[in-house]
This record gives C-alpha cells, structure tokens and sequence, in this order.
C-alpha cells in the first residue's frame, strides 16, 4: 500500500501537533507493539521458522516458557487479551455471535474498558490496529463493518475469520475489498505496509501503541508465492502422543480413531508444513517492523510483543487438526518480549497468561491498575527483573462447547451435538466439551486438574512433571485430600473477579483451605458453569 492511500484515510485531528510542553511529557513514555498471530502453537515447534522474531525480539528480551491462554480457542482468548478478564467475566464462550464474539453486548459492556480504550482515553496514546480482531467483528446484525471500538486512533480490521486472499478490510469504518493479487492483496503483507505507514505518519508528540494481528498460521495456510517450496521435508511431530489412543480421557477425545488414517496423517503433515510457511511471513513482518522502529529512533523507547491467541494440535491423542482442547498444545502460547530496561537473552519460567498483558500495557503507560476490573496481573515487575516478585502459582482454563443441533450429513452416524468432524469424521468439539481446569505450576507440582460439565462429571487430572505429554490421567489415583483442594479452588476462579482472581493457589504458603465448604460426600463433582456466561 502506498504512502499516499493511508494519507488519505489518517483523521486529520491525529496528524495536529501537541503543545511543546506536554509533548516533552508524552515523548518521555514508552511506546508498545503488540504481534497476535492466529493458532500459533509453541509446543509442536511453532516458533521454529521464526529465525528473525527470536533474534530481533527473544535474543534482545526475556521469552516466557509458561506463557498460557484461559481458553483455547480465538475469540474467547482475544477478548481475554483486550479486557484482561477471565471468560466468565468478559462472556465471550466462542466464535458465534450467540457466544457473544463481537455482538451487540460485547459491545456495549466490554469494548468500551479495553486496554487500548483506556490508553487512548485516559493516558494520550495515539492507537493503531490492523488484522484479525475477533472472528465475528463485521457482522451485519453486529454493526458491520463501520463499527469501529472505542480506543483506537486508525484501524485496519479484517471482517471476520483469517484469511490471506479475497477479503475487506475496515478502513477506519469504510470497507474496502480485496482480491487475490499477492503484491497488493497478501494479507500479512498488507498489514506490515500499513504499520509502516502509521509509523512513518504518526504524531511524534505522542506515544503510540500499535496491535498487529497478522492471519498466520490460522487455516487456509495460504503461503506467499515465494514460500510454497519451503520446509519441504518437513512433517508433525512425531511426539509420544501422536496417533494414540486417548484412553481414560474425556469421550469426545476417546472417540478418535486411532490409527488415524493415511490420508489423516498425510492432511495433518501437509498442514503443519503449509502453517511453517505461512509464517515466514510474520517473520518479514518482524523485521521490517524493527528497522522501521530503529531507522525512526523510537527502537530503544518501545516494547515489542509476540505471541498468540492458542495453541494446536496436529495428532495428538489421533485428533487430527485444531485446538480447544485442554491440553499443553492448544493452551501454551509463544510470549516474547523486548523492550526499556529488559536485559537480553532472559528466559523467565513464572507462570503467565495473556489476561496479564492489558494490565502490563497499561502499567508500561502509567495508568493506575487499581482503577481497572481486570483479572491479570502486570508483568512489568518481571520484565524489570525486580527481586522477590509475589507471583501467581495458577490460573483458570474455561471453555463452553460448541455443537450443531442437527447432524452433519457427511457424517451420518454421529448424531447431533458435535462440530468440525473432519477429517474422517473425527470430531473436535461437542456441546459437552465443556470444561474448567486449574493449571498449577508451584516449586512442588507441576499439575492440571479438569472438571467436565456433562453427564459423566468426568475428572481429568495430569502430573506434568512425570507426564509431560499428558497421556496418564491420574484422578483415580492422585491424593484425595489433594483432589479436594484443587475441586474447591477451580469453584473459587471460575467465580473469581478482579483481585479474587489472584489469590494463593492450592500449593502457596498463603493458601487456606476449609473443609467445611465442600459437598458432604466430599466427591469431585463438575461445577456447572454454562448458565452464568450469558
């Protein structure tokens, strides 16, 4: 895109100067960039083809090898990212507009109190978006796409799900159409020429933050031209749980087929090499994006964030493709981070999770966290490397299942009640997938524990530290004592909210624990949690 096209579409009132004085003021505050991509797996090698990403951002920053996501799947988690609250309190359960993505209530009650709402409006940041938002923002019975949220100065939003060809883009509320030609139309391309140009056309009187949501490496895997032939002899992991069968696990995982079939496998395996080339591109992306920032000065005045919306999965426990699972794979995320004050080369092994990043932009900017609902916590104590940092040693995992009421018919046998059986009719959610876990990471346990809302009550319960892959499900044999601690502290988050969201787990000095407050039997029974998200 050239020069002049956003020229044209920049609000004339950003490009007005500041004051000499309060733009001294406003030069002196850092300025943030935030790379989302779209199912960007860490477990499986998903950063792998980034070379340039981990040497312009992890080699000069600190990378956070427990990074999570509350819920694994794009819309709930990309509002986890702009509100910094728990499903249960921001009310996004999935990607329809019935589970609230980008409808007219998320409008009303959530946009307004997003990060980057609270950064243009209370603490001066010029603010800019382009990319994927949510996978329903453009909806015409949610607005279209001249809805524009509150809080952002420019912005490039795609209409719907991730695509690299053939979609519209909002144009700061006016759609604009795009085709299929790669050096005009390539979506991850489009967008790091429009964050080149906002850089090159800013204000320079006041701090910016910028969100870049690039579609790589989410579905159809549309590669640019130049990178169809590359990791050619590259396939899945092969990981001990790859193409087994998920015994002792929830039903819709046990329904896998396994063996999976050649032609699963041969689907899976080309994906996984299509979703490596798609994010070549990213990494151009990256390193214009860094020159641009260092040609302009403002390199060493700016944090620069990489991560993802979820995880995936390609044949673990014989699912082929896809997330929502509870799993390591489709819940860790890639969080790199580089910026003022952050020494290099750091790895930081806290556990983190993406509801923290609105409170750590907000604190980089100044903005007094107490004045916010959110559920997260700040990590620029981290990024600092302060000494003796109080950090959380777990956090909640929510998902509501999806399902279609009638049956697909390419899969006439399965019934009604389950979605995305593809391929070989190997389904990947259902309306029972309805689950909360608590993900534990303490100096002694390194634990999940998962409850289903369905009629089973099903329990899942892992000790990563013997388990890392997640394949021995040990409810029936762990501690009870323990099982009912972890069954009354997943009932204290999935009715946390705000400070109550942060308080000791399970394993910390701090935690207290009354027995009285459990159900009489002292069984482990599923907190019903569907009827409280809407």
């Amino acid at each position: 895109m050239s020069s002049a096209v956003l020229l044209r579409v920049l609000p004339l009132a950003a490009m007005l100067l500041l004051s000499p004085a309060r733009a001294v003021r406003q030069a002196r505050r850092p300025n943030v960039v935030l790379i989302l991509t779209d199912d960007q797996d860490v477990c499986l090698g998903g950063m792998t083809p980034l070379k340039k990403t981990k040497t312009l951002i992890a080699q000069m920053g600190i990378t956070f090898v427990n990074a999570y996501v509350p819920s694994a799947l794009c819309c709930p988690s990309r509002a986890s990212i702009l509100t910094g609250k728990y499903p249960h309190n921001h009310h996004v359960v999935n990607n329809t507009l019935e589970g609230n993505c980008s409808s007219k209530l998320w409008q009303k009650i959530q946009e307004p109190y997003t990060f980057p709402a609270l950064l243009k409006a209370m603490c001066g940041y010029q603010t800019f978006f382009a990319g994927k938002y949510l996978n329903e923002y453009g909806a015409e019975d949610a607005g279209g796409v001249g809805h524009v949220p509150p809080g952002w100065s420019f912005w490039y939003a795609l209409e719907k799900n991730s695509k690299y060809y053939n979609y519209t883009l909002s144009v700061n509320g006016k759609a604009r159409r795009h085709g299929e030609n790669y050096s005009v139309d390539y979506l991850t391309d489009v967008l790091a020429n429009m964050s080149l140009d906002f850089l090159e056309y800013k204000s320079n009187f006041e701090p910016f933050f910028m969100m870049i949501a690039p579609p790589a490496p989410h579905s159809p895997w549309t590669p640019a031209p130049q990178y169809t032939k590359s990791f050619q002899n590259v396939s899945a992991p092969r990981n001990s749980n790859f193409n087994i069968h998920g015994k002792n696990k929830h039903w819709l995982i046990r329904q896998a087929k396994t063996p999976m079939s050649n032609s699963s496998i041969q689907f899976l395996d080309d994906a996984y090499r299509k979703r490596w080339q798609t994010l070549l591109s990213v990494d151009d992306l990256i390193e214009k994006l860094v020159k641009k920032l260092e040609a302009n000065g403002e390199l060493d005045n700016t944090y620069i964030f990489y991560t993802s919306d979820n995880g995936f999965h390609t044949g673990q426990f014989s699912l082929p493709i896809d997330k929502r699972q509870l799993y390591e794979f489709d819940i860790k995320v890639p969080l790199l981070v580089r910026g003022p004050g952050i020494k290099p080369s750091q790895t930081n092994k806290m556990l983190v999770a993406n509801i923290d990043l609105g409170p750590t932009i907000l604190d980089i900017a100044g903005y007094d966290l107490n004045k916010t609902q959110m559920d997260g916590m700040s990590l620029l104590p981290l990024l600092r490397g302060d000494k003796n940092v109080t950090w959380r040693s777990d956090f909640l995992v929510e998902y509501q299942g999806e399902g279609y009421n009638g049956s697909d018919p390419t899969c006439p046998g399965l019934g009604p009640g389950v979605t995305h059986c593809f391929p070989d009719c190997v389904c990947e959610d259902s309306y029972n997938n309805t689950y909360a876990c608590v993900r534990t990471l303490s100096a002694s346990w390194d634990l999940q524990y998962c409850e289903f809302d369905d009629r089973e009550v099903f329990v899942e319960v892992y000790n990563l530290t013997a388990d890392p892959h997640q394949i021995n499900n040990i409810a029936k044999t762990i501690d009870q004592e323990i099982l009912e601690k972890m069954n009354y502290r997943l009932m204290m988050l999935q009715s946390c909210s705000g400070a109550t969201c942060r308080t000791p787990g399970v394993f910390d000095p701090g935690y207290r624990f009354d027995p009285r407050l459990m159900f009489n039997n002292h069984s482990v029974r599923a907190r019903r949690f569907s009827a409280q998200f809407l």
